[in-house]
């Protein structure tokens, strides 16, 4: 079976979404869509299908499925289309700028009930998937989650308006494998450093204590206003060991001593063939987040930001 796909953003995710999808055994890329039409005329051209002026035309091309991969502000009525036609989506994180567009979007989506995937490709990771073993056996007591990076080139994403901030643009991959590594955080408490950059709302820096279901502790630190990324990643202190984990490196200690590993799978090819799998097999990978198990993931980054905001505690 080939799968037919459309793709709507043709930047840079979009592009790397494109790129793998052209490149997958059993898929069929029937056309670009993006609201500049140069840039999807670029992408385009470069896969070699179509460009397509907008979602309504991309779903007249009768795609089997539709990738969404656009910035934060942009999410909405092009997840709305897509359910109205009936197709299964894959929808780039975070899932809006806010809460309220995602919210609207799970509600379609269960009504629908149409097979989703979001773009949280960590939790492919065959080093998540050890980490999520060993967090298990010894259930963490202290989460210590960080993304310190630099502000990344779009203009839209220097404006919480349009980005939703670094927490719910970058971080949200942190706090995702703070829930999936020590269960539900219950309360977040934060403060946030104002930006120091002219034209930039989005905070230089928020600091977050987290309080989870389990009666774990945890924080998340989050800064943007260095040239480089130079950390991102999850540190747990556990009932008998100790996690390490980042995008490219696993450290483990126990009483047995320490072993660090590297993952084996690259995750962000594995994010897309695993929804391509779903839908022409019906095989569900582990790793697979669909709409509403990101919404949660969502709506704790989003608390996160609102406590920063309000300086008062928020239960996500």
């Amino acid at each position: 079976m080939t799968l037919r796909v459309g793709l709507v953003g043709a930047g840079g995710v979009g592009a790397r979404h494109g790129r793998t999808l052209r490149a997958l055994a059993g898929v069929e890329l029937v056309g670009v869509a993006d609201a500049v039409p140069a840039a999807a005329a670029a992408l385009a051209g470069e896969l070699g299908v179509p460009a397509v002026g907008d979602v309504g035309r991309l779903l007249a091309a009768g795609p089997d499925a539709v990738w969404l991969c656009v910035p934060p502000f942009a999410h909405g009525e092009l997840e709305q289309a897509v359910l109205r036609a009936g197709l299964p989506l894959f929808v780039e994180k975070p899932l809006g700028a806010g809460l309220a567009v995602a919210e609207e979007v799970a509600a379609a989506v269960a009504a629908a009930g149409v097979p989703t995937a979001t773009g949280y490709h960590w939790r492919h990771l065959d080093t998540v998937a050890t980490a999520r073993a060993v967090c298990a056996a010894s259930p963490p007591r202290l989460v210590a989650a960080t993304w310190l990076d630099r502000v990344p080139p779009p203009a839209w994403w220097a404006r919480a308006g349009r980005s939703g901030g670094q927490v719910v643009e970058q971080a949200t991959h942190v706090l995702d494998l703070a829930r999936l590594l020590a269960g539900e955080v219950v309360e977040v408490q934060a403060v946030a450093a104002p930006s120091s950059a002219e034209g930039r709302d989005v905070d230089d820096a928020t600091a977050a204590l987290l309080r989870f279901a389990s009666g774990a502790v945890g924080t998340l630190t989050a800064a943007c206003p260095q040239p480089a990324k130079t950390r991102a990643g999850i540190e747990l202190s556990c009932a008998g060991a100790a996690v390490e984990l980042t995008e490219t490196s696993l450290t483990v200690t126990t009483a047995a001593g320490t072993e660090h590993s590297e993952p084996a799978v690259d995750a962000r090819t594995a994010v897309d063939r695993a929804f391509v799998d779903l839908l022409v097999t019906g095989a569900r990978a582990e790793g697979l987040v669909d709409y509403g198990e990101a919404l949660r993931t969502h709506r704790l980054a989003v608390a996160v930001a609102e406590s920063a905001r309000t300086g008062r505690p928020v239960r996500p």
